[in-house]
């Protein structure tokens, strides 16, 4: 998988990277069980700090859908439901966008509240 990151866009670089992993996973160019690129290789190859990267896949394991082991890298769960993957997206987009119109947290989450 190719990842590209844009420094014009509003989203962090490390959202970047973890939405290019989700993407890829949705469209089937990564498969559970597939190794991501070491963080240092990727970091390198994107020219970011390796701490970017290690956000990303943090927020991705955090999201469940990357298993991270030191010295053994970061690969895709077994188990990744593609539903929780697009939905992690959609959540991370939306907290982007409520960050830039200068929503809170809490008014957010009434906003969503509202709706279910």
């Amino acid at each position: 998988m190719l990842f590209r990151i844009d420094h014009s866009l509003p989203q962090t670089l490390s959202a970047q990277v973890a939405d290019q992993v989700r993407t890829g996973l949705l469209d089937g160019d990564i498969l559970p069980g597939e190794r991501l690129p070491p963080a240092r290789d990727l970091s390198v190859a994107l020219g970011v700090t390796i701490h970017t990267v290690l956000r990303a896949y943090a927020k991705l394991r955090d999201d469940r859908i990357v298993d991270m082991r030191q010295g053994r890298g970061a690969w895709i769960r077994d188990d990744s439901p593609m539903v929780h993957a697009e939905i992690a997206g959609l959540v991370e987009k939306l907290l982007d966008t409520a960050r830039r119109a200068g929503i809170t947290r809490q008014d957010l989450a009434r906003l969503v509240e509202q709706r279910v």
